[in-house]
C-alpha cells in the first residue's frame, strides 16, 4: 500500500487551519473571561473603595458602554485597517485595558479602564468571526463559529472559577489584571495568521490574496473558484444606510434584528453574569457559597448551549424561543417568589438555586446562541454589514442598561419585583416571537432576502 503524499503546501494550509482555530477559542474565551471576571470582583472592590451600589453600577457598566463604542468603530477599522490589524489593535487594548483593571488606583480609574477593556471587546467581537468566515475553509466555517459562541460561555466559566479560588484572599487585583495572559497568548496567534483574502481582493492587491489563499487552501483549483467567488460577491456592493433610507423592507429587517437583541438581553441572564453573588447573598449564602455557586452558573451555562447546537436544526428556530422564554419566565417568576415569601431553610436555598439555573439553561439553549443566527439570517445582502451593525450595537447598549440598573431595581422596588419584572418580560417576549420572528429553519437566505423586499409579513419571510 503506498503512502499517502502530503504536499507541502496542504502542509502549510493544515497549519494555518489550527492557528485559525486556535484564533476562534482564544477570541471567543477572552470576550467570555471579560463578561464573567467582574461579577466575583465587585464585592471585593466595594469593601475596598467603600462605595455605593450606583458606583458599582458604573464600574460595571463602563465595559459594555465602551464594547458599544467599539462595535460602532470596527466596520470601519476592519475595511481600513483590515481584519488582521484590527484584531491586533484589540487584543492590545484588551491586555491594556486589564492591565489597568488590576493596577487600578481608584473606583475612576477602573471605570476607565473598563471602557478600555469594552472598545476591544467591541472591537474583537465585530472582527474575530468576520475574519474567521473568510479565513476558514467552507467544510470548517460552520464549527469555527460554533467553537467561537462555545468558548464565550467556557471563558465565563473560567472568568467564575478563577473569581472562585482568588475569593478566599479578596485579592480582586489578580482576578482583574490575569486575563491579560490570554490576551498575550491572543495577541501572538493573530501576529502569525495572514491577511483577510477578501480584504486583499476588496483593496485591489488580487495577487496578495491568490498568494494567502494557496497558503490557506493548498490547491490552486481550489483557490481558482473560490478566488471568483469573492471576486462576484464583490460587485454586490454595502449600502447599508442608503438602503435604510430608501427601502421601507430593509427597514422592517433592521428594526427586527434591534427588537430581538433588546429581548435577549432583557430576559435577565446578564444580571445573573454580572451579579450572581450578590443574587446568592439576597438567597442567604456566605461569601465561599456565592462564589462556588457563581462558578456552577458558569457550568450550566457551557453545558446547556450543547442543547441549543443539537436542536437549532431540528426543532427550528421558534420553537426554540418558544421554549426557553417559557423556561426563563417560569424560573425567574419562581425565584421572585421564594425571595417574596422568604428563604428560610436549606432546602429554599437549593430549591430557589436550582430554579435559578433552569433559568439559565433556558437562555443558553434559545435566546443565547438564537439571536446571533436570526440577525445574520434576516439582513439581505446589499445591508448585512450595515444590519448586523445596528443589531450588535443595540446588544450592548441593553447590555450596559440592565448592568446599570439592577442593584438600583433591587434598592428600590426589592428583590422578588425585580425578578418577577424579568420573568413578565420574558412572558411578553413569547407573544412578540409569535408576533414577528420568522422560522428561518431549512431556508436560503437568499429565500428570506426574497420573501422580506416582496413585503411579507417579518413572521412570514421564512416560508
Amino acid at each position: 500500500m503506498n503512502a499517502q503524499v502530503i504536499s507541502p503546501a496542504s502542509a502549510q494550509a493544515k497549519v494555518t487551519i489550527i492557528f485559525t482555530c486556535v484564533l476562534a477559542a482564544l477570541a471567543g474565551l477572552m470576550f467570555g473571561l471579560d463578561i464573567g471576571v467582574i461579577s466575583g470582583a465587585t464585592q471585593f472592590i466595594q469593601a475596598e473603595y467603600k462605595v455605593s451600589d450606583h458606583m458599582i453600577e458604573w464600574i460595571v457598566s463602563s465595559m459594555m458602554f465602551g464594547a458599544a463604542v467599539g462595535a460602532v468603530g470596527a466596520g470601519w477599522l476592519s475595511a481600513t485597517l483590515g481584519r488582521k490589524r484590527s484584531l491586533i489593535l484589540g487584543a492590545v487594548l484588551f491586555i491594556l485595558g486589564s492591565l489597568l483593571s488590576g493596577g487600578a488606583w481608584s473606583p475612576e480609574t477602573l471605570i476607565a479602564a473598563r471602557v478600555v477593556l469594552g472598545l476591544a471587546i467591541g472591537l474583537a467581537t465585530f472582527t474575530a468571526p468576520l475574519y474567521l468566515a473568510e479565513v476558514a475553509p467552507e467544510r470548517i466555517r460552520g464549527a469555527m463559529i460554533s467553537t467561537y459562541q462555545l468558548m464565550i460561555t467556557i471563558g465565563i466559566l473560567v472568568a467564575f472559577l478563577s473569581d472562585t479560588a482568588l475569593s478566599y484572599n479578596g485579592a480582586w487585583r489578580w482576578m482583574l489584571g490575569i486575563i491579560a495572559i490570554p490576551g498575550v497568548l491572543f495577541l501572538l496567534g493573530v501576529l502569525f495568521l495572514p491577511d483577510s483574502p477578501r480584504w486583499l481582493m476588496m483593496r485591489g492587491r488580487r495577487d496578495e490574496a491568490i498568494e494567502v489563499l494557496m497558503r490557506l487552501r493548498g490547491d490552486a483549483d481550489v483557490v481558482k473558484r473560490e478566488a471568483a467567488d469573492i471576486e462576484e460577491q464583490l460587485k454586490t456592493p454595502q449600502r447599508g444606510w442608503h438602503l435604510f433610507k430608501d427601502n421601507r423592507n430593509f427597514r422592517r429587517s433592521v428594526w427586527l434584528g434591534v427588537l430581538l437583541q433588546l429581548m435577549q438581553q432583557f430576559t435577565g441572564m446578564n444580571v445573573v453574569m454580572y451579579y450572581a453573588p450578590r443574587i446568592f447573598k439576597e438567597m442567604g449564602y456566605d461569601t465561599s457559597a456565592q462564589m462556588w455557586f457563581t462558578a456552577l452558573v458558569g457550568l450550566t451555562n457551557v453545558l446547556a448551549t450543547f442543547i441549543a447546537i443539537a436542536l437549532i436544526d431540528r426543532w427550528g428556530r421558534k420553537p426554540i424561543l418558544y421554549t426557553g422564554f417559557a423556561v426563563m419566565a417560569v424560573g425567574l417568576g419562581v425565584v421572585g417568589t421564594m425571595m417574596n415569601n422568604g428563604i428560610h431553610d436549606h432546602g429554599a436555598q437549593i430549591f430557589t438555586v436550582t430554579m435559578l439555573l433552569i433559568f439559565i439553561v433556558g437562555f443558553a439553549m434559545s435566546a443565547g446562541p438564537l439571536v446571533w443566527t436570526l440577525c445574520s439570517e434576516i439582513q439581505p445582502l446589499k445591508g448585512r454589514d450595515f444590519g448586523i451593525a445596528c443589531s450588535t450595537f443595540t446588544n450592548w447598549i441593553c447590555n450596559m442598561i440592565v448592568g446599570f440598573t439592577f442593584l438600583s431595581l433591587l434598592n428600590g422596588i426589592g428583590n422578588a419585583h425585580t425578578f418577577w419584572l424579568y420573568a413578565a418580560l420574558n412572558a411578553v417576549f413569547i407573544l412578540v416571537t409569535f408576533w414577528l420572528v420568522p422560522e428561518t429553519k431549512g431556508v436560503t437566505l437568499e429565500q428570506i432576502e426574497r420573501n422580506l423586499m416582496s413585503g411579507k409579513r417579518l413572521r412570514e419571510i421564512g416560508r
